[in-house]
């Protein structure tokens, strides 16, 4: 290899090194900007309740009011119809100046409604995307988890492979020698009964023809007389 194609595949190697670094640490830091989106959020919810609570109060007071102002404009009703104008006109201040009160009181309930829909609207969004981006960080995670397992597998398997093939030949080596030692223990038992005659002696046994023996009644008795004659 030579020392440009050495330098180019270090540097890719450190290239790739540094960005798992960085990848790692962008995980970390989106960890964290979630730990810290959620502490806002606790913070917001916190705010809307006090939101809330005070939208009630003066929800309370509006309601109040417009039934104090029902009860005084009967009441002027009421005294204007027994002839007691002055009293009528009394109450017609009185509701005149709820009215204004009112008014005012309305304008703070009102601002309060648009404070509590515009943050629980906002609210709303931020914990969805929120949500959404947990569950984006908890799928890389888990696929980066998985594919670690699958490269563990694929490399453990490989290894595996590896050895199984090592295994395989040092087999068939031995199945060679073995079949060797076969043949030659066969060709030394061959040259061993050439030798002592026993393989002749084989094939005339499994031609049908003896060899040697005992003989036939009719030929010793040739035998015996042609010694005889011989004396």
């Amino acid at each position: 290899m030579s020392l440009k194609k050495l330098w180019t595949a270090l540097r890719g190697a450190a290239n790739e090194g540094v960005e798992a670094a960085v990848d790692t640490q962008a995980i970390r830091i989106l960890d964290q900007e979630m730990r810290e989106a959620k502490q806002e959020l606790k913070a917001c919810d916190e705010s809307l309740t006090r939101i809330m609570a005070k939208r009630k109060l003066a929800q309370g007071k509006v309601d109040s009011l417009n039934s104090e102002i029902e009860t005084y404009t009967n009441h002027a009703i009421a005294a204007s119809e027994k002839g007691d104008d002055a009293l009528a006109l009394e109450c017609a201040d009185r509701v005149g100046e709820l009215e204004i009160t009112l008014e005012t009181e309305q304008s703070i309930l009102d601002s309060f409604l648009g404070s509590e829909k515009s943050l629980k609207e906002n609210i709303t969004k931020a914990k969805n995307n929120v949500r959404r981006m947990e569950q984006q960080i908890e799928q890389v995670k888990a696929t980066e988890s998985v594919q670690k397992a699958q490269v563990a597998v694929s490399t453990r398997h490989m290894g595996a492979n590896s050895k199984v093939k090592t295994a395989l030949s040092s087999l068939d080596r031995i199945k060679e020698k073995q079949q060797q030692r076969s043949a030659e223990l066969e060709v030394a038992e061959e040259l061993a009964n050439e030798e002592s005659g026993s393989d002749l002696d084989a094939k005339l046994k499994a031609a049908g023809i003896k060899s040697g023996g005992q003989k036939s009644g009719s030929d010793k008795l040739a035998q015996i007389l042609a010694a005889k004659k011989a004396q």
